[in-house]
């Protein structure tokens, strides 16, 4: 961004309390670490294997990933005297069950910890068999809250498992399920209080939705169609099913293959050896389905594990538990894109509605080999149920059971513990997918370029101005081939008279789409993007000039249309443009036209105006935070003070209307916000990426004008809406894609991944990293003027 002088009698102190993930910024400091609290896990963990051990590291990475800077997660692992493991990882207790008086002085430990706020404990019944009245003696000898998450939640109990699961609840502050059904178990069948219980659903991981045949290739399964199941192997996963059905699946199907994707469960072996195992081969045997099936006996890593589950076709999960409340292996599957088939558990009865899966009954092959034979002549019911699933399960991802677990620690009685969201790494990789060597591609089908969308204007002049953006940060000569395709695109779309058009198909022919739309705001757009570049042109090497005298012939003939743009926000466009090139190359006729919009936009916010509503139109509706920013910029270019009145009057406005105090909440698209209408609910969905970035890039000049500390509590606000702070508190920004979700909706999240919303996050982003960087930057300035000053007065006390 480019920096002005202002007058000194507006500027007043401010701070952006901002903070970057570890990953992105290494540790915090020793100080701030001292003094945060501590969640303590009690919990199976890795190198342990099993499938809460996996569910608790996945979820202590992801909590940490997002607010390592609000608190700190410390680790217990569970151990007996025939499962001991080394850790990798920081530890700070652990529990050995087998151990007398262990749970005692465990808990006396805690107690004595002051650091420890909160203790959180994966339950599973097996964890302390034999030593249940020790576990409840510990669980009474506590004087810290507790959060107690029930991974097996039965069905019909009988009077001591009842009482047992009654008197966990009564000495937690907080029992957490996975699925609604655990919730009306939990309820009817054990009385547990309603309001004790939380659902937050098993995690699954974001995954980059890569090309199934790429993936077959890599594993050498080119030409196969591939069933799979994963999973710690036992007699209960009843794999038998799936064989028992191969011979009419592989009948029709030939080229098909099962794998079975995991080793033996670890308890399993210690009791039974490979008993389990070595039927299945048996009967593999008799069935004469060797061709067919592959066993990948190990325990995979996560990358490779869910590239086996994205180049899967269908995936099978076959449990005969009718009591199995959740299974993680059914979750991960359904996030990776496979459509599932499913026995019907509780979960997959709440999850495989409305055409999200198949269910079929318990240990009934001929079922089965009917559902796989029929979703596998039919590739585009295939295609319904994965994408059906994938948003079904969209609000499952880790980030966002991350944010479910802070917000339940955050209102855990007694335990204040304040919500900062870090922030992800600058990652372009969506943005340069979805780049051409001709332009940027406007849509997106979850997080793969739709080539069928075409192009416009609209996406490059904003992508443009990002990759400007990203350069004055880094300095990245990478990004000027990206600049340069943007630049060429807009030079594209421009006609003889001067005006641009907007579509362009992916051919790169104009469509008809021009013709029947007010193609102005797309000019002003245009115009915008080639001031920015020229503002910003001193940075750029030697080698790039050519770009900037393109860029400088492009915008001159756009001005000889400019003085016919009357659309309210096109001339805020163009009033931004115009700054920017005004800033590099000032001129008598650049202000002319400043004054020119400038004066328009003055005399409809006087025609609507009242005292009661400030604002420049009778509505408020996309796009919105742009209307007063040009007036400011329209202020900073001739010093008319009436702009800036404007400005600031209009600003407030709005602000009033899409902030509460923790919140933004930017103007619906359902249905804009009309003079004398209330407003829509804060809830009702409608949200777009690009109306909170807009807004973040005007609350970042108003602070450079005023230094108002309010404007910088507010960019971090709404920057904390892409990470998690909306009504539906989920991510809306991908950080394993680099892409940002196409918007916030009433009940749910649009997973596509399109240009406008990638481009608008990544130029919020940028310009939250410009101010993080100020803030770092500003503290080394008053270290260094703060520490002679102390060391003089040492010397004067000593």
């Amino acid at each position: 961004m480019i920096t002005e002088s202002v007058p000194e009698s507006f500027i007043r102190q401010a701070v952006l309390p901002m903070q970057k993930s570890s990953a992105a910024n290494g540790n915090s400091s020793p100080d701030a670490e001292d003094n945060m609290s501590e969640i303590l896990f009690i919990t199976s963990y890795p190198p342990r294997e099993c499938g809460i051990a996996t569910y608790s590291q996945d979820l202590i990475k992801a909590l940490n990933n997002k607010f390592d800077h609000s608190f700190r997660i410390r680790i217990c692992p569970l151990e007996s005297e025939s499962e001991k493991h080394n850790y990798s990882e920081d530890i700070k207790f652990i529990l050995n069950t087998d151990i007398p008086d262990a749970f005692t002085k465990l808990a006396a430990e805690i107690n004595s910890s002051p650091e420890i706020r909160i203790v959180m404990i994966q339950h599973e019944f097996g964890f302390f068999e034999k030593k249940e009245s020790e576990f409840m003696q510990f669980l009474s000898a506590l004087n810290k809250p507790v959060v107690t998450v029930f991974h097996t939640v039965l069905p019909n109990p009988g009077e001591l498992l009842k009482q047992k699961v009654l008197q966990i609840s009564g000495l937690s502050e907080s029992v957490i399920v996975m699925t609604n059904s655990s919730v009306k178990v939990l309820i009817s069948d054990y009385g547990v209080n309603r309001e004790k219980i939380s659902v937050i659903p098993h995690g699954t991981h974001l995954v980059p939705h890569s090309e199934k045949s790429l993936l077959k290739n890599k594993y050498g399964l080119n030409g196969k169609k591939i069933l799979s199941t994963f999973g710690l192997l036992s007699s209960g996963k009843s794999i038998e099913t799936t064989l028992e059905a191969l011979p009419v699946i592989a009948g029709k199907n030939p080229d098909v293959l099962f794998l079975i994707i995991g080793k033996t469960h670890p308890s399993v072996v210690k009791h039974e050896g490979e008993k389990y195992r070595k039927m299945l081969e048996e009967k593999i045997e008799q069935l004469k389905i060797q061709q067919y099936v592959k066993f990948i006996n190990s325990f995979l890593p996560l990358s490779e594990l869910l590239e086996y589950l994205q180049l899967t076709d269908i995936y099978l999960f076959t449990s005969r538990d009718p009591n199995q409340a959740v299974s993680g292996t059914f979750s991960y599957a359904i996030s990776c894109g496979c459509p599932v088939i499913s026995t019907p558990i509780p979960h997959a009865r709440e999850v495989l509605k409305n055409d999200s899966g198949i269910i079929f009954d318990f240990e009934n092959s001929q079922q089965l080999a009917d559902a796989v034979n029929g979703l596998l002549k039919n590739e585009q019911h295939r295609k319904n149920i994965s994408s059906n699933g994938l948003h079904r399960m969209a609000s499952t991802a880790w980030e966002n059971s991350a944010i479910a677990h802070a917000m339940l620690f955050e209102n855990i009685s007694g335990v204040h513990i304040p919500l900062n969201y870090n922030l992800p790494v600058i990652n372009l990789d969506h943005v340069k997918k979805l780049t051409t060597d001709f332009g940027m591609i406007q849509f997106s089908k979850i997080n793969q370029p739709d080539i069928e969308s075409g192009y416009t204007l609209d996406d490059n002049a904003r992508a443009m101005i990002a990759m400007c953006q990203h350069f004055e940060l880094t300095g990245d000569e990478k990004d000027l081939k990206f600049i340069k395709i943007y630049l060429d695109f807009i030079k594209f779309c421009q006609l003889e008279e001067g005006n641009f058009l907007n579509y362009v198909d992916k051919d790169r022919k104009f469509t008809e789409q021009n013709e029947s739309t007010n193609l102005e705001d797309s000019n002003g757009r245009a115009i915008w993007a080639l001031g920015y570049l020229i503002s910003v042109n001193s940075l750029f090497p030697d080698n790039f000039s050519s770009a900037y005298k393109d860029a400088e012939i492009i915008l001159q003939n756009a001005f000889c249309n400019a003085d016919k743009i009357h659309s309210t926000r096109a001339m805020a466009f163009t009033v931004k443009g115009l700054y920017y090139y005004n800033m590099k190359n000032p001129s008598v006729s650049n202000t002319v036209l400043i004054k020119q919009f400038a004066d328009r936009l003055v005399q409809m916010y006087r025609h609507e105006s009242d005292n009661e509503w400030k604002w420049f139109e009778s509505y408020l509706t996309y796009a919105n935070s742009i209307l007063p920013e040009a007036m400011l910029c329209a202020w900073y270019a001739t010093g008319e003070v009436v702009y800036r009145d404007t400005a600031l009057t209009s600003f407030d406005f709005l602000l009033s209307k899409i902030f509460t105090e923790d919140r933004i909440n930017v103007i619906s698209n359902k249905s804009w916000l009309h003079r004398d209408n209330e407003p829509v609910p804060a809830t009702a969905g409608g949200e777009q990426p690009i109306d909170v970035a807009y807004t973040i890039l005007a609350l970042r000049k108003f602070y450079d004008v005023s230094e108002d500390e309010d404007y910088l509590k507010k960019m971090k606000t709404s920057f904390n809406w892409f990470l998690g702070n909306n009504h539906l508190h989920q991510i809306i920004y991908n950080p394993c894609t680099g892409g940002c979700y196409d918007g916030l909706e009433e009940n749910y999240v649009n997973l596509n991944q399109g240009a406008e919303s990638t481009v608008s996050y990544l130029m919020a982003r940028l310009v939250i990293e410009k101010s993080f960087n100020e803030e770092i930057h500003a503290g080394e300035k008053y270290q260094d003027f703060i520490k002679p000053i102390i060391a003089v007065t040492q010397n004067i006390l000593f």
